[in-house]
């Protein structure tokens, strides 16, 4: 059974509300919290919670700004500092003293910063297509379409857009595109609709976008067990900074998929199953 919850987080300018789908099965011994990308929202997990809640309570956060997570009245706030500051707190609203983490992009990048942590409560992490290391020119990418927020007449069109968009997320069927479609768009009249995220996420994103994001102080720190999804021609996670990656702090397992960029969308049946694999031996 999955249910659509949310508590109330706390941030500098006030309390803000946190939402997250919670594939509720208490007999699971086991909690797998998943947390998506810089523009995406917790039902890009749908397919692979789907499967994983046979064993797995998963948890699939709203970060602030996305989803059905409330805006924050301050931009600066779009910060990881913030984004921790929540997640941590859900996890102790959850009463989780341990769980595997399953994090797309900044949500990888989130469940590195927390495994770094000493008494972490990650006890295995997954990222997917995220690494140490992020070279500024994709980040002036994915800055541009950030910035370039047209109006959409309909679902369709918005549906369009978003294929364009991440056309690199792989061969998606069409009943797939719906999906993402349908959970990553709000409808604000009967003729416009847009991106189901705070435009404001722009600003403080565009400060950081001209300079390279070195993260291996905090790669160097994390123990536990580290698994890394890559798209074979991604852009944010080249293929020598995942080599690197094999050989230095966790010594991460690395899995790569052909003709896919940033990133593997994790509705995939092969996608789905080497996490299962993985965290199954």
């Amino acid at each position: 059974m999955v249910v659509q919850c949310s508590f109330e987080a706390t941030g500098p300018a006030g309390p803000h509300k946190i939402a997250y789908m919670d594939w509720d099965d208490r007999e699971n011994p086991d909690t797998l919290f998943c947390v998506h990308g810089l523009t995406r929202n917790s039902r890009d997990f749908d397919s692979i919670a789907d499967v994983l809640s046979e064993r797995y309570r998963v948890i699939c956060m709203d970060v602030a700004g996305r989803g059905d997570s409330e805006w924050l009245s301050r931009p600066e706030d779009y910060s990881y500092p913030q984004y921790l500051s929540d997640a941590l707190a859900l996890l102790k609203h959850l009463e989780c003293d341990q769980v595997d983490w399953l994090g797309t992009s900044m949500g990888g990048i989130l469940g590195m910063m927390i495994a770094a942590m000493p008494k972490t409560v990650i006890k295995r992490l997954i990222i997917n297509d995220i690494g140490p290391f992020i070279p500024n020119a994709a980040l002036k990418r994915i800055s541009e379409y950030l910035g370039d927020r047209p109006a959409f007449r309909s679902l369709e069109a918005f549906e369009a857009r978003l294929r364009h968009i991440h056309a690199t997320f792989g061969p998606l069927t069409n009943k797939q595109w719906s999906h993402l479609a349908t959970h990553s768009a709000r409808q604000i009249d009967p003729e416009h609709w847009d991106f189901k995220y705070d435009p404001a996420i722009a600003i403080p994103f565009a400060a950081v976008a001209d300079q390279d994001i070195d993260l291996w102080d905090i790669w160097e720190a994390i123990s536990c067990p580290t698994f890394i999804l890559r798209g074979a021609v991604s852009d944010l996670l080249p293929r020598e900074i995942a080599e690197q990656a094999k050989l230095r702090g966790p010594k991460a397992t690395v899995r790569e998929f052909d003709g896919i960029g940033h990133a593997p969308a994790l509705m995939a049946e092969d996608q789905i199953q080497c996490i299962r694999n993985w965290l199954d031996g």
